[in-house]
């Protein structure tokens, strides 16, 4: 097993206690919440006469379900204004910070609680959805959980859980340009498979991490979950400190430098034991994006889709599967596939950075006639900033609608959804069958810039062809 990583000191600070089953019940420094895991954890709670141990410690916005566009109340979704509701009354009764629409706070969770300060190093971090990993850029361990957790970790502030090997991905080298955080994760995951990481936790390593500012790292943890990992982290270096300084929730004065020092020590020893190392080297890493419904069936721009014979057999079925499903054909080229809608935002790609670089491709271009586009901030502090900025102005003369904070087509448990097959350029995280809104609608997941250029095209474009 590992010793001497970032993993193994946070996990054993945290430790309570070893479980008769062999699990740790590890105890959670920061508990997110939003509305749509967490009602029937707040109805068990309640039903069984028991209080939320450390309200203080859970953190509630509202995101998956909230339009994009009229955000007047009562939702006209129904369910989406009970789902609102509920939290909302959930968070009064129990005395927990709730930052709804309209706070000037409110946003994807895991945009908001970074951007504050919350996501710090070394915490145990947890929260009832599947891209929680994204807080490991921060050198936290953070966890993705479901229902019957969250309400665990309420009660009881700790969760059960085995402990995890960890492999280190080392990345060494400086990014072409055109190519992004975006497809470092994609090219990762294409390469080591969508179970690959299962049973482990990631800790990204390298000169290409290094040079990356703390929201691409975001980027590339989020999507560990994608590889199988149940989390992804990078070791906090001066990087991470100049981001968290000064924010909200982050330590002040004499306790800054205290929380500085104490954050270096839990690095990675020099002589750390890994249980797995994988090297990639950045300059054969291109712009990517997937073809199929699964973000592990991923190419280059450049390249085809694959034929059946150049896959190893255990990916031959859900090929075949992908194949039927996106209603392409093996051997064909995926630049110049046409494109109906271009989407970017999400917790993978909805930051300020991602704003400001999609829009540099926007500027002076024009959406093609016949793609529908949208931006979708991912905080309401993100969005105020990108208007400050001007950024609104670029992409609304691009052609682009330009939206409120939200999870939007990421998951499309709102009103932005695909129609149909369409096929959406999408900036999201899972190119799941159905996962935009439609039970025929097909992703293409890609980096932002790579969505500008796809909905400036009208089809699957090489953004390099941009610069």
């Amino acid at each position: 097993m590992s010793k001497g990583t970032l993993f193994d000191k946070v996990w054993d600070l945290h430790t309570v206690k070893i479980l008769p089953s062999g699990q740790t019940q590890l105890f959670i420094g920061l508990h997110l919440i939003h509305e749509v895991t967490s009602p029937q954890a707040f109805t068990d709670l309640r039903d069984r006469g028991l209080k939320v141990l450390y309200p203080e410690r859970t953190v509630a916005t509202v995101d998956h379900i909230v339009p994009t566009e009229n955000q007047a109340r009562p939702f006209i979704d129904d369910l989406a204004e009970e789902m609102m509701v509920t939290l909302e009354k959930n968070a009064k009764d129990y005395g927990i910070r709730f930052y709804n629409i309209g706070s000037g706070n409110q946003g994807i969770v895991h945009v908001i609680a970074p951007e504050q300060g919350l996501t710090q190093p070394g915490m145990t971090i947890a929260c009832g959805d599947s891209h929680t990993s994204t807080h490991g850029a921060f050198g936290a361990i953070a966890f993705g959980i479901g229902t019957s957790q969250v309400r665990d970790i309420l009660a009881s502030q700790t969760l059960s859980l085995d402990k995890l090997k960890v492999r280190k991905i080392e990345v060494n080298g400086t990014l072409p340009p055109g190519v992004y955080a975006k497809d470092v994760i994609l090219h990762v995951i294409r390469t080591l498979g969508v179970k690959g990481g299962v049973g482990y936790a990631y800790e990204y390593a390298g000169t290409t991490f290094e040079q990356m500012s703390m929201e691409e790292r975001m980027t590339v943890c989020n999507m560990s979950i994608e590889g199988g990992a149940r989390c992804g982290y990078i070791n906090p270096d001066a990087v991470t400190f100049e981001y968290l300084k000064g924010k909200d929730f982050a330590p002040k004065g004499a306790d800054w430098d205290k929380a500085v020092a104490w954050w270096t020590s839990i690095c990675s020893d020099e002589n750390a034991h890994y249980d797995d190392i994988v090297k990639f080297d950045a300059s054969e890493i291109e712009p990517t994006i997937t073809w199929g419904i699964t973000p592990g069936q991923g190419i280059g721009v450049n390249e085809a889709i694959p034929t059946p014979e150049t896959l190893c057999e255990s990916d031959r079925a859900i090929a075949q599967e992908a194949y039927r499903y996106m209603k392409f054909n093996p051997g064909v080229p995926i630049k110049g596939t046409k494109i109906n809608v271009c989407f970017i935002g999400s917790c993978t790609n909805g930051r300020i950075s991602d704003l400001r670089e999609a829009a540099k491709f926007a500027r002076g271009r024009h959406v093609a006639n016949g793609v529908k586009a949208f931006v979708v901030p991912g905080s309401e502090r993100v969005k105020k900033q990108a208007e400050a900025e001007g950024l609104d102005k670029i992409f609304l003369e691009a052609g682009f609608e330009w939206r409120e904070a939200g999870c939007s087509m990421c998951l499309a448990m709102n009103p932005d959804k695909l129609q149909g097959d369409q096929i959406s350029a999408s900036s999201s995280n899972r190119n799941f069958k159905g996962r935009q809104g439609s039970s025929t609608g097909r992703t293409l997941l890609m980096s932002p810039a790579m969505v500008v250029a796809a909905a400036v095209k009208g089809e699957v474009a090489d953004v390099r062809e941009l610069l």
